[in-house]
């Protein structure tokens, strides 16, 4: 099964850490991929890329796009349309080896 959340229509964007161990994002618009490690979003204000340890889903709500997930947080970053077909490349490379 693909591990896409289909797009949805949200308004604003927001995201509240908790102690780098639980991470809520608003205005979540499409999980494109995720792992224990990575997650990939799209949002209201761009791709959102966090990198972690353990990570993983606790709430998910498609309709309002909130996602709130729990684990290591080590990193998050907004990336350009460039840096996201690269990110995807590599993905996709990582699938085939």
């Amino acid at each position: 099964m693909d591990k896409t959340i289909t797009e949805v229509s949200i308004g604003s964007h927001e995201l509240k850490m908790v102690d780098r161990s639980q991470i809520i994002f608003t205005g979540i618009k499409k999980i494109t991929s995720f792992d224990n490690e990575e997650f990939l979003m799209d949002s209201t204000m761009g791709v959102i890329l966090l990198k972690g340890e353990s990570l993983e889903i606790v709430k998910l709500d498609t309709h309002e796009g909130n996602v709130k997930i729990k684990g290591k947080v080590n990193s998050i970053a907004y990336l350009e349309n460039n840096k996201l077909k690269n990110k995807e490349e590599g993905f996709i490379a990582k699938l085939f080896k």
